[in-house]
């Protein structure tokens, strides 16, 4: 693991919470609204999204460098998006076995190795969202086979990672847990972090 840098450390004064209010509630989110006071020291009135699920991304790397996406229509923003396989663990479940489950469900995969290689903050200014980041390796077919749920109308498609990559970084797959997955299985790919054979397969 590389070494924390000795500049990464907190500076001033945190926030700090005051009283808060639930203005609206599901089954994946809820929203607050509380009062705060600031770094600062200047009150300031907060609005703020708690997620219900951690967010899991898979990166799933065949042995000949290519990568299985998943195609779908997104509601918020009402755009179709090409992923990678992704889906939210519930709060209290071990992140992997929602990795393995989401895995299977989209693609219809298993795999033999698992590695965590990323945790990120999401929104970190308005929502508390985090997720974990699985490369996914040893890939076969799962005996559940594929089975999105009842919203989901799901394509998939194989490419080669570096084709995807270079389709990322321009911009034709805006989703961040997306390009921020591909830029790490990149950045092992170079630095030695996978075997050779995969990292020269992935990056050829």
């Amino acid at each position: 693991m590389t070494p924390k840098p000795a500049w990464l450390v907190p500076h001033g004064t945190p926030w700090t919470a005051g009283t808060e209010r639930v203005a609206f509630e599901s089954g994946w989110i809820t929203v607050t609204d509380q009062t705060a006071i600031a770094p600062t020291g200047r009150p300031a009135p907060y609005g703020l999204v708690r997620f219900k699920n951690l967010a899991v991304a898979v990166l799933p790397i065949h042995e000949d460098g290519t990568v299985t996406l998943v195609g779908q229509h997104r509601f918020p923003l009402g755009d179709y998006s090409w992923e990678l396989p992704e889906g939210g663990a519930p709060v209290g479940e071990d992140p992997l076995a929602g990795a393995r489950r989401e895995l299977a469900e989209e693609t219809g995969l298993m795999a033999a190795e698992w590695r965590e290689v990323m945790r990120t903050q999401l929104s970190n200014s308005v929502t508390d969202e985090q997720m974990i980041g699985y490369l996914a390796l040893g890939l076969s077919p799962a005996p559940s086979g594929h089975r999105a749920d009842d919203t989901e109308a799901i394509t998939l498609v194989r490419a080669p990672f570096r084709e995807v990559l270079e389709a990322a970084m321009a911009g034709y797959l805006p989703d961040m847990l997306t390009v921020a997955m591909l830029l790490r299985g990149y950045h092992m790919a170079r630095e030695g972090s996978l075997p050779g054979t995969l990292a020269r397969a992935m990056l050829d």
